[in-house]
């Protein structure tokens, strides 16, 4: 057992948080996590946080009660803001652990355990695991070969420096997740776990990657189509354009921009390169899209809307 877990494992304890609004398909996730592998050393209890403005999701989880193995804690965050769910989330949490998994996804039996094991393993203050897209079959081939909408950590130098909620395990007693909360002024946006992971490493808080920790993930069809994708790409590089200029003002965000310029101009004629290659011109226009948004964000352009009002942080 690694000497940075602060309790031995027989007296776990491990919330699971789901954060919904307005899908049916809650109740999937919520039949997967019902078949988790949890041995009588751990104690599950499963928070389900209902960011829509009328409590629809508390008829779905009131039905599925009896069926659950785990007790479920309901709570209604209305203002349809993912920061406001996901931070309730967090302040309803009694455990020792936190997982998140997003409410259109499906675990295997092995999943929590997964994490846990990397958790233990490592002593890090949070684990990601990947989560992969399936694609329906009339989905264009390009998009299913590329795997566009799969989610896997991204390492900078060796470590992963950032990190997301549709699969994490977060050690709460950590000096770096203790207390930390989502913006709520990324909560219509997207990039809010960009954001609070981003901040957690630069505290100190190492992020690890549990590999077999695999959740799956359906694409609808308004999400299979380059629009979708190129807006969300643009989104994401705001965020992380705007973190990057977060301690620099005036000309000292000089040489950002012109890096950040460089990396779209080359990005941009890559994509003229590989014209003919649908998943690489793919690629490359993605990380146009990703570049554009940086320099956006650089110049504290407000991130793209995704839903519902923004509030104020």
């Amino acid at each position: 057992m690694n000497s940075a877990l602060p309790i031995p494992p027989a007296s776990l304890k491990i919330d699971i948080a789901i954060c919904t609004y307005r899908r049916p398909m809650v109740a999937d996730t919520l039949l997967s996590l019902f078949r988790l592998e949890v041995t009588a050393d751990l104690s599950v209890r499963l928070i389900v946080a209902d960011n829509d403005a009328e409590p629809s999701a508390r008829g779905i989880i009131d039905a599925l009660r009896e069926r659950s193995p785990f007790p479920i804690h309901y709570v209604h965050c209305p203002k349809s803001n993912i920061s406001i769910a996901r931070n309730a989330c967090l302040s309803h949490s009694e455990a020792d652990y936190l997982a998140f998994i997003d409410d259109d996804e499906t675990a295997p039996s092995n999943w929590l355990a997964e994490l846990l094991k990397t958790a233990q393993e490592t002593g890090a203050d949070a684990v990601l695991g990947p989560v992969t897209a399936l694609y329906d079959n009339d989905t264009p081939l390009w998009m299913r070969k590329g795997d566009f909408h799969s989610t896997r950590p991204v390492w900078v130098n060796g470590e992963i420096v950032t990190g997301y909620t549709c699969n994490t395990l977060l050690r709460m007693a950590s000096h770096a997740v203790k207390g930390r909360r989502f913006a709520l002024s990324l909560g219509q946006s997207g990039g809010e776990d960009t954001h609070f992971f981003t901040h957690m490493h630069q505290a100190g808080g190492r992020i690890a990657y549990a590999e077999k920790a695999l959740l799956t993930e359906p694409v609808p069809g308004n999400r299979a189509s380059f629009t979708w994708l190129a807006k969300r790409r643009f989104r994401s590089g705001q965020t992380h354009g705007r973190l990057q200029a977060e301690h620099k003002t005036g000309l000292r965000r000089l040489p950002l921009v012109g890096v950040t310029a460089a990396k779209i101009a080359y990005s941009a004629a890559f994509t003229l390169l590989t014209a003919f290659d649908p998943v690489r011109r793919t690629r490359s226009a993605l990380r146009t899209a990703l570049h554009a948004g940086a320099l956006s964000g650089i110049f504290g352009v407000r991130e793209i809307r995704q839903y519902g009002t923004v509030e104020t942080v």
